[in-house]
Formats: C-alpha cells, sequence, structure tokens
C-alpha cells in the first residue's frame, strides 16, 4: 500500500489572539504608573499594528509589553515587521508593526531550494502562500520537517493537513 502523504509548509498568525494580546497590553499600559497617562495607543489599522507613544522610550516600553503578551498567547515575534519609528503630531512618535500572514514567493523559494536540497524522495510545489509537500515515504517527510524546523527563514513555519 504505497499511497502518497503530504503536509503544507505555512506561515499564519492567528489574528483573534493577537487582537486579545493588544487588548490585554492597553490594560496593563493603563495600569503601569510610568505610561499610564502617557497617551500611548495600540490601534489596528487592517492587518497591521499602529503603536504611538510620548517619546521613543515610551514607544519601546509600550512595545516591550505588547511583544511579552504576543509571547503568552502564542504569537511568534518572526512574523511581526517592525518599521521605522516616524514622528507624529503633538510631539509623538509611532512605529507601524505588520503582521506576515503566509509565505512570500521569496521565502517559499527558499523553502523549495532546501527541500530539493535534502536530496530526499519528495516534491515540493508552491501553492499560492505555502508549499505542499509530498512523497511516498512517512519517514522523508519527518526528515523533512525536521530539516525546516533547523532552518531560519525569518518567519515562522507551520506545518498542517500531514496526511
Amino acid at each position: 500500500m504505497a499511497t502518497e502523504s503530504s503536509f503544507d509548509v505555512v506561515s499564519k498568525v492567528d489574528l483573534q489572539e493577537a487582537k486579545n494580546a493588544v487588548d490585554q497590553a492597553l490594560k496593563e499600559i493603563g495600569t503601569r504608573f510610568d505610561l499610564k497617562d502617557s497617551a500611548s495607543r495600540i490601534e489596528w489599522e487592517k492587518e497591521e499594528l499602529v503603536v504611538s507613544a510620548k517619546d521613543a522610550h515610551k514607544l519601546t516600553a509600550v512595545i516591550d509589553i505588547l511583544e511579552s503578551k504576543m509571547i503568552r498567547r502564542g504569537i511568534p515575534l518572526k512574523n511581526l515587521d517592525k518599521k521605522k519609528i516616524e514622528e507624529a503630531l503633538g510631539g509623538t512618535v509611532r512605529q507601524r508593526i505588520a503582521i506576515k500572514q503566509g509565505l512570500s514567493a521569496e521565502i517559499a523559494k527558499k523553502v523549495t531550494q532546501e527541500i530539493k536540497g535534502s536530496k530526499l524522495k519528495v516534491q515540493a510545489q508552491i501553492q499560492g502562500d505555502s508549499v505542499r509537500v509530498s512523497g511516498k515515504s512517512r519517514d522523508d517527510l519527518q526528515a523533512v520537517i525536521a530539516r525546516l524546523k533547523g532552518v531560519d527563514f525569518g518567519i515562522d513555519l507551520q506545518f498542517t493537513n500531514y496526511r
């Protein structure tokens, strides 16, 4: 019985968990003595966070709080793309943080090249924002997963639909 087995390599962030982490961070910012009346905010704009504060020091404190809440909620920090700090109105500063969803074409190519470089008898196909890996031997598929976990692609990888 030599049926094909497969799995998908994806990179997803649970946006509901991210929203919960933002809510928890806002609650902590409201109660912390050094940030209580500092007009520090975290706002959603589509799939992007906008963090603003009175100065760069308070901004880094707010981002540290946000990152700690995201870690507790299981959101990988590798999927947060921080833009540069910019000046805003009223002498405040802000920073945009994009949440990366899915594999970009460049990262998908790197993943497939890594799989092909393993010399295992598996096939890798790019399917939109994921990579489907299929092969006859489940041991080969597990070896591919182990190999991909050992390589840093700059984004968190998940392995789904293992059949």
